[in-house]
């Protein structure tokens, strides 16, 4: 089986969960024999990785005279994610000062039709038997490659506008593509029964058009624990500093939870839109000493952070899935997460609060740290629990949707 990918990240080309999802799901489809080419819209002239064929579009000498621009807004999406520097910091103030209506920015709205435009030189070049395309910044890329080839299309939604802006001020350029791109695909994956969910209710897509394909977690070798204070529990929220993670409500949970606690620090490890916000509205709360920002953290630091909590939080608004529970549960850390998350779905090993219900949180996070054998159990537990989700078993569902597709087309 031949497949050719369409995605806007890829590890170690990335900042947030798309890319690791990314490389983690082609690794597992390699072991299944795909043959994955996998198209980035930008990386380093010497990008490879080890079990893709990595294709860069503004690297490709056959379609120079298409060259993605070299800015920001290639990742504005997830680049909230990524070290929060000052190019970044003037490209969305530029944008959004210009626009505040404008999630993404105009120059966004280029880069995706730019990229969707060299999709069609590449279905032309490449060998292939099914496309993949992940997310709103590549259906398009997507859509013009079936066109071009007759080959079927399959769309992987990750997050869909709803989710990345809580409901509030859908871009409608977003939605209309997201809409577009599920209504042409021969096959919609969704990575939650959630997600499936909003698809159908919010999209108009037939149900039986969608297949739910969890996400997973790859196992790494986990670091020696580390401590800020011996004295201290920490409390972790890692992720994109954004309306989505609900940053804020970890915020009101903490307060509470120093109202009962002293000898507690939150740790907020991560950058996005929301993180001055959040740095003043910390302040504001009298929490400036009790609360640590850490952030963007890559690769081992990831899970040094994990290793260092005392407990992992993810209170997010509106998660398709949510990756970064099964990290902390591969590294040993008990997780509170909220109930309007795909990943709620398959995990049982850990504790459960509606995002919104701030008792609820504070309530089991001072369960976590001061009862030793509950924090021992969720721990030994999620450890054990997080071992059943490897790569294999998403990339065997996917060889199947593959299958389902190129029968559908064929027939």
């Amino acid at each position: 089986m031949k497949v050719l990918m369409f995605g806007w990240e890829f590890p170690p080309f990335n900042s947030g969960g798309l890319g690791t999802a990314c490389h983690g799901l082609t690794k597992g489809l390699a072991t299944h024999g795909a043959d994955v080419t996998f198209v980035l819209p930008k990386a380093p002239e010497d990008a490879h990785s080890e079990h893709v064929k990595l294709l860069v579009a503004n690297n490709l000498k056959h379609v120079k005279h298409l060259k993605i621009k070299e800015v920001d807004s290639l990742i504005t999406e997830y680049v909230t994610s990524d070290s929060y520097d000052e190019r970044y910091k003037e490209f969305i103030h530029h944008h959004r000062g210009q626009d505040k209506g404008n999630l993404y920015g105009t120059d966004l709205h280029q880069e995706v039709y730019r990229y969707g435009e060299i999709a069609k030189l590449i279905a032309k070049e490449e060998d292939f038997d099914v496309i993949h395309a992940h997310d709103w910044l590549t259906y398009q890329a997507g859509i013009n490659a079936k066109k071009e080839s007759g080959k079927p299309l399959v769309v992987h939604v990750h997050a869909t506008e709803f989710d990345r802006t809580g409901g509030h001020a859908v871009n409608e350029y977003v939605y209309n593509l997201e809409k577009e791109g599920m209504q042409k695909a021969d096959s919609v994956i969704t990575v939650s029964a959630f997600t499936k969910a909003m698809v159908v209710e919010h999209y108009g897509i037939d149900p039986n058009k969608i297949e739910v394909v969890h996400n997973a977690v790859e196992f790494t070798e986990v670091p020696e624990e580390s401590r800020i204070r011996e004295d201290e529990k920490v409390v972790l929220f890692l992720g994109r500093i954004t309306i989505q993670k609900g940053p804020d409500w970890f915020l009101y949970a903490a307060k509470r939870v120093l109202e009962h606690m002293d000898n507690v620090k939150f740790v907020v490890a991560g950058s996005g839109d929301m993180e001055p916000l959040i740095i003043q509205k910390a302040a504001e709360m009298g929490m400036a000493d009790k609360v640590l920002f850490a952030g963007f953290l890559r690769g081992k630091e990831i899970d040094r952070a994990y290793k260092m909590a005392d407990l992992y939080v993810m209170p997010s608004v509106s998660e398709p899935f949510g990756i970064t529970p099964l990290e902390s549960m591969r590294n040993g850390t008990p997780v509170l997460i909220s109930k309007q998350s795909g990943v709620s779905e398959v995990i049982t090993h850990c504790l459960k609060a509606d995002f919104w219900n701030v008792d609820e949180m504070a309530d089991k996070m001072i369960s976590t740290l001061k009862l030793d054998a509950l924090h021992q159990t969720l721990s030994e537990n999620g450890s054990q629990e997080v071992r059943k989700f490897s790569w294999d078993d998403p990339a065997a569902k996917c060889m199947d949707v593959y299958k389902k597709a190129l029968g559908e087309s064929h027939g």
